[in-house]
Protein backbone atom coordinates (compact mmCIF):
# COMPACT_ATOMS: atom_id res chain seq x y z
CA UNK A 1 0.00 0.00 0.00
CA UNK A 2 1.25 3.63 -1.05
CA UNK A 3 -0.76 6.06 0.25
CA UNK A 4 -4.26 5.47 -0.35
CA UNK A 5 -3.73 3.01 -3.08
CA UNK A 6 -3.49 -0.78 -2.61
CA UNK A 7 -1.03 -2.33 -5.23
CA UNK A 8 -0.77 -6.50 -5.27
CA UNK A 9 3.09 -7.71 -5.40
CA UNK A 10 5.10 -10.57 -4.34
CA UNK A 11 7.37 -10.36 -2.04
CA UNK A 12 11.20 -11.73 0.02
CA UNK A 13 10.95 -13.37 3.05
CA UNK A 14 13.38 -14.75 5.22
CA UNK A 15 13.41 -18.22 5.66
CA UNK A 16 12.60 -19.96 9.28
CA UNK A 17 12.64 -23.98 9.95
CA UNK A 18 13.43 -25.61 12.64
CA UNK A 19 17.10 -27.34 12.99
CA UNK A 20 17.77 -30.29 15.95
CA UNK A 21 21.10 -30.84 16.35
CA UNK A 22 22.01 -34.48 17.53
CA UNK A 23 24.79 -36.02 19.28
CA UNK A 24 25.95 -39.13 19.04
CA UNK A 25 29.27 -41.21 20.72
CA UNK A 26 31.16 -43.75 18.86
CA UNK A 27 29.19 -46.79 20.49
CA UNK A 28 25.86 -45.22 18.53
CA UNK A 29 24.50 -43.45 22.08
CA UNK A 30 22.38 -40.69 20.99
CA UNK A 31 20.57 -37.82 22.51
CA UNK A 32 19.08 -34.58 21.16
CA UNK A 33 20.80 -31.19 22.45
CA UNK A 34 18.55 -28.45 20.65
CA UNK A 35 15.70 -27.36 18.28
CA UNK A 36 16.02 -24.38 17.44
CA UNK A 37 14.41 -21.94 14.84
CA UNK A 38 17.26 -20.77 12.04
CA UNK A 39 17.63 -19.76 8.39
CA UNK A 40 18.65 -23.10 6.44
CA UNK A 41 22.43 -22.53 5.61
CA UNK A 42 25.70 -23.30 7.06
CA UNK A 43 23.97 -25.57 9.57
CA UNK A 44 27.06 -27.99 10.55
CA UNK A 45 28.52 -24.47 11.60
CA UNK A 46 25.43 -24.29 13.49
CA UNK A 47 25.73 -27.06 15.56
CA UNK A 48 29.89 -27.35 15.97
CA UNK A 49 29.41 -23.66 17.16
CA UNK A 50 26.54 -24.64 19.11
CA UNK A 51 28.35 -27.12 20.90
CA UNK A 52 31.27 -25.20 21.20
CA UNK A 53 30.12 -22.37 22.50
CA UNK A 54 28.38 -24.68 25.75
CA UNK A 55 31.55 -26.43 26.17
CA UNK A 56 30.91 -30.13 24.92
CA UNK A 57 33.76 -30.15 22.42
CA UNK A 58 36.59 -27.76 22.59
CA UNK A 59 38.83 -28.33 19.69
CA UNK A 60 37.96 -29.51 15.98
CA UNK A 61 39.83 -33.32 16.33
CA UNK A 62 36.62 -33.78 18.93
CA UNK A 63 33.79 -34.16 15.98
CA UNK A 64 34.42 -37.51 14.15
CA UNK A 65 31.79 -36.41 11.90
CA UNK A 66 28.75 -33.73 10.69
CA UNK A 67 25.99 -34.87 8.73
CA UNK A 68 22.53 -34.55 7.89
CA UNK A 69 20.75 -37.49 9.51
CA UNK A 70 16.84 -37.47 8.28
CA UNK A 71 16.22 -40.05 5.01
CA UNK A 72 16.50 -38.51 1.75
CA UNK A 73 13.89 -37.51 0.42
CA UNK A 74 11.87 -37.10 3.95
CA UNK A 75 10.41 -33.45 4.55
CA UNK A 76 13.18 -33.41 7.15
CA UNK A 77 16.09 -34.63 5.55
CA UNK A 78 17.95 -31.32 5.77
CA UNK A 79 16.45 -30.29 9.58
CA UNK A 80 18.45 -32.55 11.32
CA UNK A 81 21.86 -32.64 11.96
CA UNK A 82 24.12 -35.13 13.91
CA UNK A 83 27.60 -34.30 15.41
CA UNK A 84 29.38 -37.71 15.40
CA UNK A 85 32.34 -37.17 18.15
CA UNK A 86 35.33 -39.10 18.89
CA UNK A 87 34.62 -40.71 22.34
CA UNK A 88 32.90 -43.58 23.21
CA UNK A 89 30.11 -42.35 25.22
CA UNK A 90 28.25 -39.21 25.25
CA UNK A 91 29.49 -36.50 27.85
CA UNK A 92 27.69 -35.89 30.96
CA UNK A 93 24.85 -33.65 30.07
CA UNK A 94 22.90 -33.62 33.02
CA UNK A 95 25.36 -30.60 35.16
CA UNK A 96 24.45 -28.21 32.27
CA UNK A 97 20.92 -27.99 33.79
CA UNK A 98 19.82 -26.34 30.37
CA UNK A 99 16.35 -26.19 28.64
CA UNK A 100 17.29 -28.08 25.03
CA UNK A 101 14.36 -26.45 23.43
CA UNK A 102 15.59 -22.75 21.99
CA UNK A 103 14.24 -20.51 19.51
CA UNK A 104 15.66 -17.73 17.27
CA UNK A 105 14.77 -15.49 19.21
CA UNK A 106 16.34 -15.43 22.82
CA UNK A 107 18.51 -18.43 21.95
CA UNK A 108 19.28 -21.25 24.92
CA UNK A 109 18.55 -20.27 28.46
CA UNK A 110 21.04 -19.55 30.36
CA UNK A 111 22.80 -22.22 32.93
CA UNK A 112 21.39 -22.45 36.22
CA UNK A 113 23.98 -20.17 38.08
CA UNK A 114 26.76 -17.55 36.94
CA UNK A 115 29.05 -19.37 39.26
CA UNK A 116 29.88 -22.02 36.43
CA UNK A 117 31.08 -19.48 34.29
CA UNK A 118 33.22 -17.74 36.74
CA UNK A 119 35.04 -21.54 37.12
CA UNK A 120 35.03 -22.30 32.94
CA UNK A 121 36.40 -18.71 31.92
CA UNK A 122 39.33 -16.70 32.86
CA UNK A 123 39.73 -13.18 32.04
CA UNK A 124 40.72 -12.59 28.67
CA UNK A 125 44.09 -10.63 28.23
CA UNK A 126 44.57 -7.58 27.58
CA UNK A 127 45.18 -5.81 24.10
CA UNK A 128 44.62 -5.65 20.85
CA UNK A 129 43.76 -2.35 20.79
CA UNK A 130 41.97 -0.15 17.76
CA UNK A 131 40.99 3.09 16.78
CA UNK A 132 37.69 4.50 17.51
CA UNK A 133 37.43 5.40 13.92
CA UNK A 134 37.86 1.83 12.80
CA UNK A 135 34.62 0.87 15.00
CA UNK A 136 32.20 3.62 13.44
CA UNK A 137 33.28 2.27 9.67
CA UNK A 138 32.16 -1.00 10.67
CA UNK A 139 27.99 -0.76 10.22
CA UNK A 140 28.75 0.08 6.54
CA UNK A 141 31.11 -2.52 6.20
CA UNK A 142 28.34 -4.84 7.24
CA UNK A 143 25.67 -3.79 5.48
CA UNK A 144 27.49 -3.69 2.54
CA UNK A 145 27.91 -7.86 2.87
CA UNK A 146 24.11 -8.75 4.12
CA UNK A 147 23.48 -10.07 0.84
CA UNK A 148 20.16 -12.02 2.91
CA UNK A 149 18.88 -8.83 4.55
CA UNK A 150 19.69 -6.84 1.72
CA UNK A 151 16.90 -8.94 -0.21
CA UNK A 152 14.30 -10.12 3.05
CA UNK A 153 14.79 -7.36 5.69
CA UNK A 154 14.30 -9.60 8.20
CA UNK A 155 17.64 -11.54 9.44
CA UNK A 156 20.44 -10.62 11.91
CA UNK A 157 24.24 -10.58 10.93
CA UNK A 158 27.33 -11.39 13.11
CA UNK A 159 30.69 -10.51 11.21
CA UNK A 160 34.45 -11.10 12.65
CA UNK A 161 36.71 -8.52 11.86
CA UNK A 162 40.72 -8.33 12.19
CA UNK A 163 42.16 -5.51 14.06
CA UNK A 164 42.03 -3.64 10.88
CA UNK A 165 38.98 -3.68 10.17
CA UNK A 166 39.37 -6.25 7.36
CA UNK A 167 36.33 -8.79 7.00
CA UNK A 168 37.02 -12.57 8.25
CA UNK A 169 33.46 -13.69 7.80
CA UNK A 170 29.97 -13.15 8.07
CA UNK A 171 26.99 -15.10 9.05
CA UNK A 172 23.27 -14.19 8.87
CA UNK A 173 19.67 -15.78 10.11
CA UNK A 174 16.82 -15.11 12.11
CA UNK A 175 18.49 -15.58 15.12
CA UNK A 176 20.81 -13.50 16.39
CA UNK A 177 22.52 -15.94 18.75
CA UNK A 178 22.45 -18.76 15.96
CA UNK A 179 24.17 -16.14 13.62
CA UNK A 180 27.06 -16.05 16.01
CA UNK A 181 27.19 -19.45 16.65
CA UNK A 182 27.44 -20.47 12.68
CA UNK A 183 30.53 -17.78 13.49
CA UNK A 184 31.89 -19.99 16.08
CA UNK A 185 31.36 -23.06 13.97
CA UNK A 186 33.28 -21.78 11.31
CA UNK A 187 36.22 -20.46 13.28
CA UNK A 188 36.03 -24.16 15.08
CA UNK A 189 35.99 -25.83 11.77
CA UNK A 190 38.64 -23.48 10.13
CA UNK A 191 41.14 -24.21 12.81
CA UNK A 192 41.22 -20.29 13.70
CA UNK A 193 40.60 -20.67 17.22
CA UNK A 194 40.84 -18.49 19.79
CA UNK A 195 39.79 -15.84 18.34
CA UNK A 196 41.82 -13.38 20.38
CA UNK A 197 42.94 -11.18 18.07
CA UNK A 198 39.37 -10.47 16.46
CA UNK A 199 36.41 -8.06 16.76
CA UNK A 200 33.08 -9.40 16.85
CA UNK A 201 29.86 -7.14 15.39
CA UNK A 202 26.27 -7.34 15.79
CA UNK A 203 23.17 -6.35 14.42
CA UNK A 204 21.01 -6.22 17.52
CA UNK A 205 21.70 -6.43 20.59
CA UNK A 206 24.42 -7.71 23.63
CA UNK A 207 22.73 -10.02 25.86
CA UNK A 208 24.24 -12.05 28.67
CA UNK A 209 24.45 -14.67 26.18
CA UNK A 210 26.23 -13.57 23.16
CA UNK A 211 28.88 -12.30 26.24
CA UNK A 212 29.23 -15.71 27.04
CA UNK A 213 29.87 -16.94 23.09
CA UNK A 214 32.23 -13.95 22.83
CA UNK A 215 34.11 -15.30 26.15
CA UNK A 216 34.19 -18.90 24.98
CA UNK A 217 35.93 -17.91 21.75
CA UNK A 218 38.37 -15.47 23.61
CA UNK A 219 37.11 -12.76 21.25
CA UNK A 220 38.27 -9.64 23.14
CA UNK A 221 36.11 -6.98 21.51
CA UNK A 222 32.16 -6.87 21.10
CA UNK A 223 30.41 -4.58 19.54
CA UNK A 224 26.89 -4.31 19.41
CA UNK A 225 24.60 -1.74 16.75
CA UNK A 226 22.13 -1.75 19.64
CA UNK A 227 21.79 -1.35 23.57
CA UNK A 228 23.61 -3.98 25.84
CA UNK A 229 21.76 -5.69 28.70
CA UNK A 230 23.01 -5.19 31.78
CA UNK A 231 23.93 -8.59 32.85
CA UNK A 232 25.92 -8.57 29.89
CA UNK A 233 27.78 -5.78 30.82
CA UNK A 234 28.61 -7.23 34.32
CA UNK A 235 29.88 -9.98 32.41
CA UNK A 236 32.24 -8.18 29.99
CA UNK A 237 33.16 -6.17 33.14
CA UNK A 238 34.29 -9.47 34.92
CA UNK A 239 36.19 -11.25 32.29
CA UNK A 240 37.94 -8.07 30.82
CA UNK A 241 35.97 -8.38 27.31
CA UNK A 242 35.54 -4.56 25.69
CA UNK A 243 31.52 -4.04 24.86
CA UNK A 244 30.36 -1.34 23.30
CA UNK A 245 27.20 -0.48 22.15
CA UNK A 246 24.73 1.55 19.72
CA UNK A 247 27.37 1.58 17.31
CA UNK A 248 25.86 3.99 14.75
CA UNK A 249 27.74 7.94 14.57
CA UNK A 250 29.19 6.98 17.85
CA UNK A 251 29.11 4.69 20.46
CA UNK A 252 28.73 4.06 24.03
CA UNK A 253 31.98 1.80 25.85
CA UNK A 254 30.48 -0.29 28.73
CA UNK A 255 33.57 -2.28 29.32
CA UNK A 256 37.13 -2.39 29.18
CA UNK A 257 37.61 0.62 26.96
CA UNK A 258 41.38 0.67 27.48
CA UNK A 259 41.56 -1.10 23.99
CA UNK A 260 39.56 0.93 21.97
CA UNK A 261 41.87 4.53 20.94
CA UNK A 262 40.20 8.02 20.36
Amino acid sequence: MEGERVYPRSDYLATEEPLEIRLVAQGGEGRTLAVTMRTPGHDFELAAGFLFAEGIVSRREEIRRISYCAPRGEPQQYNVVSVAINAPHLPELTSFERHFFTHSACGVCGRASLENLYRRYRPLQDGPTVPARLLLALPQRLLSHQTLFGATGGLHAAALFDPEGGLLALREDVGRHNAVDKLLGWALLEGRLPLSECLLLVSGRASFELVQKALAAEVPILVALSAPSSLAVDLARAFNLTLAGFLRSGFNLYAAPERIRV
